[in-house]
């Protein structure tokens, strides 16, 4: 195979895994693909440059997305800028492509923080209630090996922020992809670029509506939490809680539909009205679910009940004909098989996390 073409289609590879998040880096997407062609040892000269594999990326972005891949960069900008001013006692210093543009499907927002400690930008989130994992990734590089930080933060957009030492501050850092210094900005120039960006920008309405605006999977994490433990009639659930019930549902629902936002957002939530009010989860569940859900995930929800009837042979003629008339009955019927099979003891479910992050996930990329 000549070089050229094992080169491109290393490119090509490398790109695709990273395009699709399988992986983050450019150097071990790179080994993979190049191993994986090669169905072994890579020659030096056949490895690719980062900076090739990121136009191939872009390139990729460009073919599925088209320019709906700067729909949300706006938003994710505003989003930075918030972080960026809860965070202003840590020197932040924003990177990557919410600063570039060069954002694809799934891009997140990379902030680079200075300080002493961890504790000087979790507390911060604690105290904003940002869910967030920390990570301590060990790099080797010319022979040295350090140990880095990042917390990776659950908003509307995924954050990444990146902890360095105080003294660090200053240090120019070089590009993995150019080789020249990393382009960044501080607070004030990065309201400045925003400024020069979008003229007219009014930044204290912008932050101040962005503080406003409640993730709607704080709020569904929220409300399904406190079911964990919340026992329930062991007749009816021998499986134990309603957060584990919740979960098989929600994994069974994932099975037979599982690009459906709306359908498992309601295989996931469609008993949180036990933690609110009892008597009648159901209206319990919508009301404190209004304003954070489709009218369709709604309507799962609120007829849920009903399906159980449909499947016992006990609803009324009417009232199951009102609900054969909807174009969602078939989905129903299937929500209530997941509904009813998930009240196995022992089975094996994700825990909650995952299963936000999977909808999420899809909320990004299928809007």
């Amino acid at each position: 195979m000549a070089n050229e073409k094992l080169r491109r289609m290393i490119i090509v590879e490398a790109a695709r895994m990273m395009y699709e998040r399988r992986e983050t880096e450019y150097f071990r997407a790179k080994m993979k693909a190049g191993k994986r062609l090669c169905h072994g040892w890579v020659k030096p000269s056949d490895i690719p440059s980062n900076a090739e594999i990121r136009d191939e990326i872009q390139r990729m972005a460009w073919l599925f997305e088209g320019n709906s891949r700067f729909d949300k960069l706006k938003d994710m900008r505003i989003q930075a800028l918030r972080m960026m001013h809860l965070l202003k006692h840590c020197k932040p210093k924003i990177i990557g492509s919410t600063l570039t543009g060069h954002v694809r499907q799934g891009s997140d927002i990379d902030i680079h923080c200075f300080v002493s400690s961890t504790d000087a930008v979790t507390a911060t989130l604690d105290l904003e209630c940002m869910e967030y994992d920390l990570e301590f990734k060990q790099v080797r590089k010319n022979g040295e090996e350090r140990v880095f930080t990042h917390i990776h933060v659950r908003d509307e957009y995924p954050i990444e922020l990146t902890l360095y030492p105080s003294d660090k501050a200053s240090y120019v850092f070089k590009s993995s992809i150019t080789g020249k210094a990393m382009e960044r900005a501080t607070l004030p120039e990065y309201e400045q670029f925003l400024c020069d960006e979008y003229s007219g920008i009014d930044l204290a309405e912008e932050l101040e509506s962005a503080e406003d605006s409640v993730d709607r999977f704080q709020v569904y994490r929220s409300l399904l939490l406190p079911l964990d433990g919340y026992e329930q009639s062991k007749k009816y659930h021998p499986e134990g809680d309603v957060l584990y019930h919740s979960l098989q549902v929600f994994e069974l629902a994932r099975d037979e539909l599982p690009y459906d936002e709306e359908f498992l957002l309601a295989a996931l939530l469609h008993d949180v009205g036990k933690g609110v009010d009892p008597s009648d989860h159901v209206a319990g569940g919508l009301e404190a679910l209004d304003g954070h859900i489709s009218e369709r995930t709604a309507w799962f929800i609120e007829h849920h009940m009903e399906a159980h009837l449909v499947r016992d042979r006990t609803i009324g003629h009417r009232a199951h004909r009102r609900l054969k008339e909807s174009p969602d009955y078939e989905d129903l019927m299937i929500l209530e098989d997941c509904d009813h099979n998930g009240r196995q003891p022992g089975a094996i479910v994700c825990d909650l996390d995952e299963a936000l992050d999977y909808i999420r996930d899809l909320a990004r990329q299928y809007g």
